[in-house]
């Protein structure tokens, strides 16, 4: 497949997982006490934490891609049981589905959608987990620093390294990469998805949130508002392609998020 097709569809996953999620439920009883501030440091801290992990601790790039392994597949099925738009209990089966295919067909393109959409999914469980520990505002700074430092590390070169070696770690009995986004020719981060899951579960309408419709339609509205932008400032970004070998993919979804709250300023 065509690189530019490529990664315009990975692009427009990114879109999609903004969104995606439907009205998120609140943390369970246990996990309330976790609120803290300090958790808006996640996004831009698991870039950090990836560099120095890989460049500097032998080993660390299979033991991600084996966490992955483990931890994605039901992080995708809670998504399809509770949060995700017409999520149902019903529908937490596909994750199993989607990644008997990834197993099955690894190497093919078959296997890498489902891989994909897998870590997709993924990335929205862990975005509600984050959305739900730290207030919106923060959060938001959060993600604009995320996208500042990504966008850093690829023009100082500091970022293709650890990405190559993360990305090369593959999982013994040809199980599937799920630490990365691999479709045809074109490859994104784990954290290119989870941030397009992170906005999406900013911006969606929360079960301790406004009840009403108009509450929830303005949610809705800003996702699909969010989601257009996203679509539409990285088909545009990949352009920049032409002239260079790697972009930052968290660029497009921090600005989108940025221009969605400015076009619509209620609180997120």
């Amino acid at each position: 497949m065509p690189f530019w097709i490529s990664i315009a569809v990975l692009g427009l996953l990114q879109a999609a997982l903004v969104v995606l999620p439907g009205r998120l439920p609140p943390l369970p009883l246990g996990l309330s006490e976790l609120r803290n501030s300090w958790w808006a440091l996640v996004p831009a801290g698991s870039i950090v934490v990836v560099i120095v992990a890989v460049d500097f601790y032998e080993g660390s790039a299979t033991f991600l891609t084996y966490l992955a392994l483990v931890a994605v597949p039901p992080l995708a099925a809670f998504a399809l049981a509770r949060l995700v738009r017409g999520a149902d209990v019903w529908l937490a089966p596909i994750a199993v589905g989607l990644f008997a295919i990834a197993w099955a067909c690894v190497g093919t393109l078959a296997g890498e959608t489902s891989a994909t959409v897998l870590s997709g999914l993924a990335c929205v469980t862990l975005g509600w987990l984050l959305v739900s520990v730290v207030p919106a505002p923060l959060l938001r700074w959060g993600i604009y620093a995320m996208a500042a430092l990504d966008a850093i590390l690829v023009a100082g070169e500091l970022l293709q390294g650890p990405s190559s070696v993360l990305s090369a770690a593959t999982p013994a009995a040809d199980l599937p990469r799920l630490q990365i986004a691999d479709f045809g020719s074109a490859r994104m981060g784990f954290g290119d998805l989870f941030v397009a899951g992170l906005v999406g579960c900013l911006l969606a309408p929360t079960a301790d949130g406004p009840n009403g419709p108009a509450g929830m339609d303005f949610s809705a509205r800003r996702q699909f508002l969010c989601a257009a932008l996203v679509a539409v400032l990285a088909l545009c970004f990949d352009l920049l392609f032409f002239a260079v070998d790697t972009l930052p993919a968290t660029v497009p979804v921090a600005v989108a998020l940025a221009l969605s709250v400015r076009l619509s300023p209620r609180e997120a």
